[in-house]
């Protein structure tokens, strides 16, 4: 099948599979995927690192997002992006922070609509199994969205990825 014929049938796929979501309301919980479910599928594809906390830092590192898919129209086919997310960086994909540690914190108004903004460009978000075991973490806590799953372990995943010739970036 030629590019051409691929990226019409994908695209297509994906307007079905987006009106589908919307009908039934409701996106799906994060799935656990292996290491070996990691696939890069675009010839420029980037890595995010998020294991840090500071709200600015992580507007900061949407708003790179944003921009990158920019630089090639917003084209999911010709750019593939991950935000990887351990440590203090799974709270900003919590829908409350209730019965964290990070409970007295303020949650940033609006900020999980921006990640849903750039998801809409293919943007995926990985979050660390080992941070919700070892931080007794509720998974049902974390937003349902489909561009979100658990990886076995954030920094495992980066090094994959990045064995697999995604870029790495780290907002600092």
């Amino acid at each position: 099948m030629s590019d051409i014929d691929r990226r019409a049938l994908l695209g297509g796929m994906m307007l079905a599979g987006g009106a589908m979501a919307a009908a039934s309301g409701a996106a799906a919980a994060p799935t656990m995927l292996k290491l070996t479910d990691l696939k890069k599928e675009a010839d420029v594809a980037c890595l995010y690192h998020c294991d840090f906390g500071q709200p600015p830092r992580f507007v900061q590192m949407i708003t790179n997002i944003s921009n990158h898919y920019s630089a090639y129209g917003s084209d999911p086919f010709a750019v593939q992006l991950a935000i990887v997310a351990h440590g203090q960086g799974v709270k900003f994909f919590f829908e409350s922070l209730e019965g964290t540690q990070w409970v007295e914190e303020v949650m940033v108004p609006k900020i999980f609509e921006q990640v849903e903004n750039v998801a809409k460009n293919g943007l995926k978000v990985y979050l660390c199994d080992i941070t919700f075991e070892r931080l007794k973490l509720d998974r049902e806590k974390v937003r349902k969205a489909d561009f979100i799953s658990f990886v076995p372990s954030g920094v495992a995943t980066v090094a994959a990825l990045q064995s697999k010739g995604f870029g790495y970036l780290k907002i600092g």
